[in-house]
């Protein structure tokens, strides 16, 4: 069975060893607490791709508003500047293996999530 081309990776967990041509990506608004830029082998960080603060902070990760988050989060995707960035994402998974990197503990309920949906809407 084929590596899936698009993984999801908790920032704060140990790091993993790259898959050859894997392009990594850290996905939140805002820098992972705690962590240093040393810390987070990221390749690119596309801020704006993120969640806003308005829907971050309503959403505090709480697991009863996922499907409510999911539905704004997909809504603010269809915005210009993220479109652009899912765009580019789609591209890099078209190239090689992505791994999208997230803070979040909650490995369920996160942004990164959503972004991969959002990336199999494109790819398929």
């Amino acid at each position: 069975m084929p590596e899936p081309a698009v993984t999801l990776r908790r920032v704060h967990d140990p790091p993993a060893a790259r898959r050859p041509g894997e392009t990594r990506v850290l996905v939140d608004a805002v820098w992972p607490r705690g962590l240093r830029r040393a810390d987070v082998d990221a390749d690119l960080w596309p801020r704006t791709l993120g969640p806003s603060a308005d829907l971050r902070k309503w959403f505090g990760h709480r697991p009863e508003r996922w499907d409510e988050f999911r539905r704004r989060y997909r809504e603010e995707l269809r915005e210009p500047e993220r479109t652009r960035l899912l765009d580019e994402l789609a591209a890099m998974v078209r190239r090689g293996p992505v791994t999208l990197l997230y803070g979040a503990r909650d490995r369920a309920h996160n942004q990164a999530v959503v972004i991969v949906q959002a990336l199999d809407d494109r790819l398929t």
